[in-house]
């Protein structure tokens, strides 16, 4: 005597759904939101005000509160490093992720940057150079996106950490010796930012083109 066929008994083969199936799901997916990851990313969003409010206390100019603003600054820089690779090495990458990282750092790069120019330790070029190179590479990879992803480059994360040092100096009180080798590791820090925006400008004219070629081809 054979089985029952599963479509004779009125199912198909399948287990029928369990009841909040769906519910359940949609509830571990915003669960996920509150990996360490993303968690690193809030902080260092929440740092950005913070550094701002320690950045300007008295007036910008105490030795003491801007001790304070390097030392928020570093962890914003410290998290950054350590966040993209916990997403990365332990499948932690969600939509928040993808889109929080990015804005949280260029918020506390451009935060210092704005902050010191205001206060006249850093002259204003400097800051246009660096948030110009950073927003004109976000759009030029929006410019791209359908022909494929501009990769970070060795000279890319070079750059961020240059500025990372040099920005880190400049908030920090510095005279003397110190203070001059922040001029040349800010110097550092300029060059390899219009440097590598050359490059990827380079890179995506060629993604451009070759995936313009691609649907000539296959059309």
């Amino acid at each position: 005597m054979t089985g029952v066929p599963a479509s004779a008994a009125g199912g198909t083969g399948r287990q029928p759904a369990a009841p909040g199936g769906k519910l359940g799901a949609a509830a571990v997916n915003q669960a996920s939101l509150w990996n360490i990851a993303n968690i690193l990313t809030m902080i260092r969003l929440v740092l950005v005000p913070a550094f701002v409010a320690l950045m300007l206390a008295e007036g910008g100019y105490d030795p003491m509160w801007r001790s304070f603003a390097w030392a928020a600054f570093a962890i914003a820089m410290i998290t950054d490093v350590f966040d993209g690779h916990l997403a990365r090495t332990y499948n932690l990458v969600t939509d928040f992720g993808k889109i929080a990282d990015p804005i949280a750092d260029k918020a506390i790069m451009g935060a210092a940057l704005i902050c010191l120019s205001a206060l006249g330790d850093l002259p204003w070029w400097v800051t246009g150079v660096i948030l110009g190179r950073e927003l004109g590479i976000t759009l030029l990879r929006f410019w791209v996106i359908r022909y494929g992803v501009i990769p970070a480059s060795r000279g890319g994360k070079l750059k961020t950490l240059s500025q990372g040092i040099a920005v880190g100096m400049y908030v920090l009180a510095l005279t003397g010796p110190l203070a001059t080798l922040r001029f040349w590791v800010m110097a550092l820090a300029v060059v390899l930012t219009v440097a590598t925006g050359l490059d990827y400008v380079r890179q995506a004219i060629v993604l451009r083109r070759k995936g313009r070629d691609a649907e000539e081809q296959a059309a």
